[in-house]
């Protein structure tokens, strides 16, 4: 069963796939980011940085942006959380991008709180308040992460969390941004 399957089904290793939900411990690595069953265009979903200021995935076009969907509430994606910034120290650049959209309710002071108090430092503060941009892009739960290419293109992703720092996923990413 893909993960996409799993996404609409609700079944696979996570059990039922909502936040705080998850029967897994984490640990997952590249084998689980499998290809999107059809590659599709970017949605344009809307969020806003830390200043405010409104922003679209299109401010990431020409790079691979790994786009990932959490909240401060939820436990898995507490957890997750270093390693993406992890990734984005290693990676991060011209080419590639993390992009950790929060779904916090209760604004960009509570993704700054988290942020100081895990030593998150790599990754940009981005927050959508409403959620809209969970069910624009299907969320059946927290977290969600989307690999989308170079020209916009959703090519993978993953319902729940993983070690995105992890060499295997590390080195999946890397083929991922080479591939131009």
């Amino acid at each position: 069963m893909s993960v996409h399957d799993r996404r609409q089904t609700g079944r696979g290793p996570f059990g039922n796939a909502a936040c705080g939900l998850a029967a897994h411990s984490g640990g997952r690595g590249a084998a689980e980011l499998r290809r999107s069953r059809h590659t599709r265009r970017r949605p344009e979903i809307g969020f806003a940085d830390a200043a405010g200021q409104p922003k679209t995935l299109a401010a990431y076009s020409g790079k691979v942006v790994l786009l990932n969907i959490w909240a401060t509430w939820c436990a898995p994606c507490r957890q997750e959380m270093p390693t993406l910034d992890r990734l984005q120290a290693e990676l991060g650049g011209p080419d590639f991008e993390v992009v950790a959209l929060s779904m916090d309710r209760k604004g960009p002071d509570a993704v700054k709180k988290f942020f100081a108090e895990t030593g998150v430092t790599h990754l940009a503060l981005n927050i959508d308040t409403s959620a809209q941009a969970m069910f624009t892009l299907g969320a059946v739960g927290l977290p969600m992460t989307l690999l989308i290419d170079r020209q916009g293109k959703e090519i993978g992703r993953l319902i729940g969390p993983a070690e995105w720092d992890a060499p295997d996923m590390v080195d999946f990413i890397r083929g991922r941004i080479a591939a131009k």
